[in-house]
């Protein structure tokens, strides 16, 4: 693996301790994948933040990179947190757990990361050009990034991403490549899709490719305007049922013309809205009303909290509403209204966390609905819960 002058400083120690720790993590991996040499990237997203999912293994790594002056070379994000950062007493999040996360985050923003503690990056300003390298780590971010934006990232894991933000720079190999972008399954969807029809079509394809790539058509035309939030849906999906970093949508995502896949040769499956209502009974894991409802996961954007704020308008809900979401766009939520009609229903705007790496197990909740298939799959085995997936529109209930 080649390096620059400068990179083999780095990995010399000749820079300090905290980025000859961190050159020494990238060296490791670029040698195990196979990397020429390194990249230089323009923003990175870490994952390893919730308390929940790091513990004090992680908690104390991270303080002794920031006691050794560590600092980011590029803007960077970090993922959500395991508690609401402003309203965790309101909300009910443990003190205790909570005192160790807001160490974990402190200690990120001394090293100069912002704490914007979100999923959903480029809804806040991390938003990478395409053909931009970056490093990114949460998994339904860097099926974005690379898919919907046509920015360049692997799969990095939590520490990786942390050390190519203090190094300003990541192994080239995998996504970075012109051929690690090619698709190797074409998927036909025969069935028009709507709401949470893009996760329960991202979970059947993801158990079908793995950590391949596939390459969608979607043969209704009523697809051809799909959203951002779709979209951001479908990736979500396929990252947590496979590991998919990296998805094609025929006349939708960026790089569907530049493939350089002879599509007629690849393996083709066909999706079925028999398919997809399989799916959803399989993310289904109890017929019981739920007695919290989480949306955002990835956190919801301004145009899916108006919908559900212009759905509660006027109305009270029988059980427990969060709609997760990032400190910026909860701001814009605020200033539009939306927060206030969906509080006074008795729902609540949750910013810095989800469901997934929230310890809503020790908060009395016992059935969780949802209309996200990655926190379907992750609850019951992260929180030990019972879960539902459907439609937002069918998981809640109001007084009558």
């Amino acid at each position: 693996m080649h390096l620059t002058r400068e990179e083999e400083k780095m990995y010399q120690g000749e820079f300090g301790p905290a980025i000859e720790k961190s050159m020494e993590i990238l060296v490791a991996l670029g040698d195990i994948y196979g990397a020429d040499g390194m990249v230089e990237i323009v923003s990175a997203q870490i994952s390893g933040v919730s308390y929940k999912t790091i513990g004090e293994a992680g908690l104390e790594y991270l303080k002794d990179l920031a006691g050794e002056g560590a600092q980011v070379k590029v803007p960077s994000t970090l993922n959500p947190a395991g508690v609401d950062l402003d309203n965790w007493e309101k909300l009910g999040f443990p003190e205790e757990f909570v005192k160790k996360q807001q160490i974990i985050v402190e200690t990120y923003h001394e090293m100069g990361i912002s704490t914007t503690c979100t999923c959903t990056p480029y809804l806040v300003g991390n938003v990478p050009t395409l053909g931009s390298h970056i490093a990114w780590s949460e998994s339904s971010a860097v099926c974005y990034a690379n898919s919907v934006l046509g920015a360049r990232t692997n799969r990095e894991g939590g520490p990786g991403a942390l050390s190519a933000a203090i190094c300003g720079r990541t192994p080239n190999y995998g996504y970075h490549l012109d051929e690690g972008r090619i698709p190797n399954l074409l998927v036909e969807v025969d069935t028009p899709l709507k709401r949470s029809d893009y996760g329960a079509l991202g979970y059947c394809v993801g158990k079908t490719v793995g950590n391949g790539i596939p390459y969608f058509i979607l043969k209704s035309k009523t697809q051809q305007k799909t959203s951002i939030n779709n979209l951001k849906a479908l990736g979500a999906a396929l990252a947590s049922s496979g590991a998919v970093a990296l998805y094609h949508v025929e006349k939708i995502t960026p790089e569907y013309k530049t493939t350089h896949a002879n599509l007629e040769t690849l393996e083709k499956i066909s999706i079925t809205s028999a398919d997809l209502e399989e799916t959803r009974e399989q993310l289904s894991r109890c017929k019981n009303k739920p007695d919290l409802v989480c949306l955002g996961c990835p956190h919801a954007s301004l145009e899916e909290i108006q919908e559900v704020a212009e759905i509660l308008r006027g109305k009270t809900l029988v059980n427990d509403l969060w709609v997760c979401t990032s400190i910026s766009v909860k701001a814009a939520s605020d200033r539009m209204g939306y927060t206030k009609i969906i509080e006074k229903a008795g729902g609540q705007v949750v910013c810095d966390t989800c469901m997934v790496v929230a310890p809503i197990e020790e908060m009395d909740f016992k059935v969780i609905g949802v209309d996200s298939a990655k926190a379907a799959n992750y609850v019951p085995s992260m929180c030990g819960l019972d879960v539902v997936f459907d439609d937002w529109k069918n998981l809640i209930s109001f007084e009558t």
